[in-house]
C-alpha cells in the first residue's frame, strides 16, 4: 500500500498537475489494488456539540453504506440524516448528518465519507471502532488525507504548507498570509518564473541545434538573455525581504528595554494581558529574561522583558543585565521604554545615549532592527503641561496604569510590525519557510552560472537546475525526506 501511495507522490512531484474538475462519478464500490480507505476523527478532541469523521479511498462508499440506514448512498455533496448502526452487532449508535464526496471532486481526489456525529466522547469512540470492522479500512496517519491530496494533484506542496500555516494560525496576519498561500499565489508565482525558463530554455537549445538555419529568427539569444535578466531583478526583490515572512509565520522578536523602574514589567503585563512579569518598586526585580508568545495589533510576536540597563550592580543582576543586552542585539524591535517623570536621571540619559538614537547621533542598532520609545507612567506629568524632552527623538506617551495611550501604541506597533514581518493583505506572497528561500536562492545562483558561461550547453544545463528548484517548491521533484517533514505536522485526520 505504502508503495503505491509513495508511486502517486512520486508522480505528482515529477508531472503536471491534474485538473481540479472532474465529470466522473464514484460508484462506492472498492477498486481492486487501488490502495487502503483510511478513517479518523477531522475535528478537535474532546466533548463538542458536533464532531466530523472523514474516510477517503475506495472503500469509502462501502463504508457508509455498512454504516448506515438506508444503504443507499446520498447524493453527492448533500447532507443526509442517517441512522448510524455497528456493521457487525446492527447496535444503534447514533443519528448523523453523513456527505458523499465521490471522486476526484473531493478533498483528496478520492471517495470520501464524512459522519458529523454528535460530540460526546462514547458516540465518536463507537463510530471510529465501527468503521475500524469495515474490511478494507484502517486509522489515518498524521497528515495522511493532505497528502492524498498532494499525490492526486488537488494541493501543490506551497497550498499544502498554506494549509498546514493556516489550521496553525494564531493571529490575523498569519490567516491571511496562510489564506493567501492556500489559494496558490506562491505556486502561481513560482510556476510563472518556470514558465519564462522554460522559454529562454528553449530559445538556448534551439540556437544550439539550429544555429547555422537561416530560418532561425535573429536575436534568439538575447531573447534569453533578456529573460534571465528580468527573472534575476524578480528574484532578488524576493530573497531581499529579511526573512519578513519566516518571522510572519513564527514570530517576530520584541524585547522590552530600559533602566530600572520604567515599567517594562508593567508594559509586558499590559500588552501580554496576562500577569507574565513581577511588578514591584523594587529596582532590579527582572533578573533574566522573561518570554511570552503574543499577537500585538494582528501580528504574530514573542515579547522578552528584560532587566533593567545599569552599573554597578551585584554578580546576579549584572548578568541579567548581560543577557538584556545580548537580546538587544538579536531583536527584530526595540521598545525602549523611560520613565517620563525621571528622565533627567543618569540611568535615562546613559539608555538613551546608549540605546536610544538622539537626533544628530550615529545609530549603535543594526540597519534591520527598528525602535519605538515609550514613554511610560505620563500620568504623573502635569495634565497639558509641555513636552517632557524637546529634544528627544519621536516618542509615545503612555500610562500602564492607565491605559492612556495604549490605542497609539498599538497602532505604531502594527506599523513596524508589518515593516518587520511583511503585509500579508498587499504586495507580493511572502516566502514563510526556509525550504523557499534555499530553493529560490538555488535558482538565482544557477542563474548566475547561465549568465557566466561562455559554452551554451552549460548555459542550458544551468536553466534546467534553475528550473528545477522553482519545481521542487511547488512539489515537483521533491525527496521523500523533504516530503515527510511537511507532512507530518499536521495533525491525524487533515
Amino acid at each position: 500500500m505504502w508503495r503505491v501511495l509513495w508511486t502517486l507522490v512520486a508522480r505528482a512531484a515529477r508531472g503536471p498537475r491534474s485538473p481540479r474538475s472532474c465529470t466522473r462519478q464514484g460508484s462506492g464500490a472498492p477498486a481492486p489494488g487501488s490502495g487502503a480507505t483510511i478513517f479518523a476523527l477531522s475535528s478537535g478532541q474532546g466533548r463538542c456539540g458536533i464532531a466530523v469523521i472523514r474516510t477517503s479511498g475506495p472503500s469509502s462508499g462501502h463504508a457508509l453504506r455498512s454504516l448506515t440506514a438506508p444503504r443507499d448512498l446520498p447524493p453527492a455533496r448533500s447532507a443526509c440524516l442517517r441512522l448510524l448502526s455497528h456493521p457487525r452487532s446492527g447496535e444503534p449508535l447514533d443519528h448523523a448528518l453523513v456527505l458523499w464526496f465521490p471522486g476526484p471532486q473531493s478533498f483528496t481526489g478520492e471517495d470520501c465519507a464524512e459522519f458529523h456525529v454528535h460530540g460526546g466522547p462514547a458516540v465518536v469512540s463507537g463510530v471510529l471502532q465501527a468503521l475500524g470492522s469495515v474490511p478494507g479500512l484502517r486509522p489515518a496517519e498524521a497528515g495522511e488525507f493532505t497528502r492524498r491530496a498532494f499525490a492526486h494533484g488537488k494541493l501543490s506542496l506551497t497550498e499544502v504548507e498554506g494549509l498546514a500555516d493556516l489550521i496553525h494560525a494564531e493571529t490575523e496576519a498569519q490567516r491571511r498570509q496562510a489564506l493567501r498561500q492556500l489559494d496558490g499565489e506562491l505556486g502561481h508565482l513560482c510556476r510563472g518564473w518556470a514558465k519564462t525558463l522554460t522559454k529562454a530554455l528553449a530559445h538556448v537549445e534551439a540556437y544550439i541545434d539550429f544555429g547555422e538555419d537561416d530560418n532561425l529568427e535573429e536575436g534568439v539569444l538575447e531573447q534569453a538573455d533578456s529573460q534571465v535578466r528580468e527573472l534575476e531583478l524578480a528574484l532578488s526583490a524576493h530573497l531581499r525581504d529579511a526573512r519578513r515572512g519566516q518571522r510572519l509565520r513564527s514570530g517576530a522578536h520584541v524585547v522590552v528595554a530600559g533602566p530600572p523602574n520604567a515599567g517594562k514589567s508593567s508594559l509586558v503585563n499590559l500588552l501580554s494581558r496576562k500577569p507574565v512579569s513581577i511588578v514591584s518598586p523594587e529596582p532590579g526585580t527582572t533578573r533574566d529574561v522573561l518570554e511570552t508568545p503574543v499577537d500585538l495589533a494582528g501580528f504574530p510576536a514573542l515579547l522578552s522583558d528584560t532587566a533593567g540597563l545599569r552599573e554597578g550592580v551585584g554578580p546576579v543582576e549584572q548578568e541579567g543585565v548581560r543577557r538584556a543586552r545580548e537580546r538587544l542585539e538579536q531583536a527584530d524591535l526595540i521598545l525602549a521604554v523611560l520613565d517620563a517623570s525621571d528622565l533627567a536621571s543618569p540611568s535615562s540619559c546613559n539608555f538613551l545615549d546608549t540605546v536610544v538614537v538622539r537626533p544628530g547621533a550615529g545609530s549603535p542598532r543594526e540597519n534591520s532592527q527598528r525602535l519605538l520609545l515609550v514613554l511610560n507612567k505620563s500620568d504623573l506629568l502635569p495634565r497639558g503641561g509641555p513636552d517632557p524632552r524637546p529634544d528627544l527623538p519621536p516618542h509615545l506617551l503612555l500610562s500602564c496604569l492607565t491605559g492612556e495611550g495604549l490605542n497609539g501604541l498599538l497602532e505604531a506597533l502594527r506599523k513596524e510590525l508589518a515593516e518587520v514581518c511583511g503585509d500579508p493583505s498587499t504586495g507580493p506572497p511572502l516566502l514563510t519557510r526556509v525550504r523557499h528561500q534555499h530553493h529560490l536562492q538555488g535558482c538565482l545562483d544557477a542563474l548566475g552560472h547561465y549568465k557566466q558561461t561562455k559554452d551554451l550547453a552549460l548555459a542550458a544545463e544551468a536553466l534546467r537546475l534553475a528550473r528545477g528548484h522553482l519545481g521542487r517548491i511547488t512539489g515537483g521533484g521533491g525527496t521523500e525526506e523533504v516530503l515527510d517533514i511537511i507532512f507530518r505536522d499536521f495533525c491525524v485526520g487533515k
